[in-house]
């Protein structure tokens, strides 16, 4: 492999090996510095190997056991052995292409026994499986694997659209799932809400009418003291007569309408009054129910 090189010194650089040939033959390894060579021996340089590691990517098209094509992108990073830099220079001509042969191998033996689901998860395994199988048969020729990296994983372009179709279609419904139940959520609230709003209404209307109760029971009391010879029942229909009017007043001065048709007469005032004083026993006695 390579040129010899007939001269009587010279340098092999850093992070490199020479092969020094004695009469067309393996001789020793040149280690990185000056070296002198005994032209009249037969010695002379034959090569120099870097010790470097290189990178080879490497793009493999293989099918999976439910039958999908899909494109692999594997990059193999290797070095030569200093020690074994003799079986690098003259066993193997192109070792990238040696390289290259055995990775399609093991990949395209390991692939189709993976669903696709199964090689994105285990592409790891893979790698490891090429890596094994490359260290064992590039040892022996003078080549370490230093790492093997599965870059990427392409599918058909049919089958990334099937792929995100799908996904976005779960997603559309886990989302209406949680649409669901906060709209249910909501509806619960509010229903909790309304009731706990009309509940309060009827005890702040039953406050109301008790307040009202006590304030003419007060009323009455104090005007049955104060004017002597009536009766609780008169002072009663007094105040409830008082309020009607009270109340035509303000209905008048608030109401937008220019005219109020109201029944009135005699008879009338005495049926309000008999209606109010029901209406307020009746509240009296809700509110000694409610409590």
């Amino acid at each position: 492999m390579g040129n010899a090189y007939c001269m009587l010194c010279g340098c092999v650089d850093q992070a490199s090996v020479g092969v020094v040939e004695r009469w067309g033959r393996f001789d020793r390894l040149a280690q990185p510095g000056f070296q002198f060579y005994n032209l009249l021996a037969g010695e002379c340089l034959a090569g120099v190997l870097s010790t470097r590691i290189n990178s080879l990517d490497v793009k493999i098209e293989t099918k999976t056991k439910d039958n999908v094509f899909v494109q692999m992108h594997c990059t193999i990073q290797y070095r030569v052995i200093k020690e074994n830099a003799d079986d690098a220079f003259y066993e193997l001509q192109n070792p990238r292409e040696q390289i290259q042969s055995y990775v399609f191998d093991v990949v395209r033996a390991h692939v189709p026994r993976m669903t696709l689901d199964e090689l994105f998860e285990q592409k790891g395994d893979v790698a490891q499986a090429v890596l094994e199988e490359l260290e064992k048969v590039m040892g022996a020729y003078g080549y370490n694997i230093e790492h093997i990296l599965m870059v990427d994983i392409i599918p058909d372009a049919s089958v990334r659209k099937a792929m995100n179709e799908i996904n976005a279609a779960q997603r559309m419904q886990l989302a209406s799932v949680y649409k669901g139940e906060a709209e249910k959520i909501l509806q619960v609230k509010k229903a909790e809400a309304d009731a706990e709003a009309k509940y309060l209404g009827g005890v702040g209307v039953a406050r109301q009418r008790q307040a009202i109760t006590d304030g003419l029971r007060e009323n009455i009391l104090n005007f049955s003291h104060k004017v002597e010879g009536t009766s609780a029942k008169e002072v009663m229909d007094l105040i409830m007569i008082t309020q009607y009017f009270d109340t035509i007043k303000d209905l008048g001065n608030s109401s937008k309408n220019t005219t109020v048709f109201i029944p009135h007469g005699p008879g009338h005032v005495r049926d309000i009054g008999d209606q109010i004083r029901n209406g307020l026993m009746e509240a009296a006695s809700a509110q000694v129910n409610v409590e």
